[in-house]
């Protein structure tokens, strides 16, 4: 068994990713290790590299990555219900007080990392690896703030606000999950792409579905008037799940609020159990993420992309034997 990792290890705000290799560490109680297959690339992770909060999130010297899928290739002591040679996902969320992969210990962007057991997902055999990678957080974020928070099912009126990353996997699991979606975006390459996904109406602004009583409206853009508009817009006593980051000042009109009975909700991150139904959409066909895919060694420039908004999918990074070498 291999006793090292490589990979793109964060040491500070404003200092660049060095590739690295490094010796594994003991195995926790509970813990397994998996080689990496697909890590999806996040731009929590931009954020990282230059806004020193989030060094308040990160084990460093930490090899970065969250977004995971790998084979199992250790079990820890007492890991029950686990084998060696299966193919899981992680969820990225805290175990037990713990930062997971990717924060807590050397993550994704690497050959080898490890979880505790109770966040593995287990992945079916027609659902390919990078799909069950860009599932653990752009997947489960979206399903999260869709499904759960905004209680979307089969003929509901939902209205997205907003096309990145997030927003056109939130229009896909509503779109998965029967729903009726109304697509807001000012680009019109977004809108058409909203059309070609299957969305029922497009438009550049949420304000032009005034007249459609949307029962839910999910704002993916978080840019302030995006989330006052939406309030305005959504039908009496129906609700609002705010997203998106882009602002953290938000101005809404109190009185309309209160007499039209409508929720604001915030939503962030989800659980592993968001991230077993993703995976279940798209095993059964009702959803798939749009990834590109990139070598271990294109990461750096990946991030860079990411930074830039060069990037119309997810980009998820992929191993190849010649990485475990």
């Amino acid at each position: 068994m291999k006793k090292f990792t490589r990979g793109w290890e964060f040491t500070g705000t404003n200092e660049p990713l060095t590739f690295v290799e490094k010796e594994l560490k003991p195995l926790q109680e509970g813990y397994v290790r998996m080689k990496v297959i697909n890590a999806g690339l996040c731009s929590s992770d931009v954020g990282a590299l230059y806004d020193p909060t989030w060094m308040a999130l990160i084990n460093v010297p930490c090899i970065l990555g969250h977004e995971i899928c790998g084979e199992i290739i250790e079990l820890g002591e007492n890991v029950e219900g686990w084998e060696i040679g299966e193919r899981v996902a992680i969820c990225p969320m805290n175990y037990n007080g713990e930062y997971g992969p990717g924060y807590g210990r050397d993550g994704g962007y690497g050959t080898i990392t490890s979880a505790h057991s109770s966040m593995l997902v287990r992945v079916p055999d027609n659902v390919s690896s990078d799909q069950a990678a860009a599932a653990t957080d752009a997947g489960m974020t979206s399903y999260h703030a869709v499904v759960v928070n905004g209680g979307v099912k089969e003929g509901t009126k939902v209205g997205i606000i907003g096309l990145g990353g997030l927003g056109t996997v939130g229009m896909d699991v509503a779109i998965g999950k029967g729903a009726k979606v109304y697509v807001a975006t000012r680009k019109e390459s977004a809108q058409k792409k909203a059309l070609e996904h299957g969305a029922f109406k497009v438009a550049a602004n949420i304000k032009d579905f005034k007249d459609d009583e949307l029962d839910v409206i999910v704002d993916f853009a978080g840019a302030g008037i995006t989330t006052k508009e939406a309030l305005e817009v959504v039908k009496p006593g129906g609700k609002v799940v705010l997203v998106g980051m882009h602002t953290p000042d938000i101005t809404i009109n109190g009185t309309d609020l209160i007499l039209r009975e409508t929720q604001l909700v915030g939503s962030v991150g989800g659980t592993r159990e968001d991230i077993a139904d993703v995976i279940q959409l798209i095993s059964e066909g009702k959803l798939k993420i749009g990834v590109e895919l990139i070598p271990l060694s294109a990461v750096k420039e990946g991030l860079k992309r990411l930074e830039e908004g060069k990037a119309d999918d997810r980009l998820v990074m992929y191993t190849t034997e010649d990485d475990f070498k």
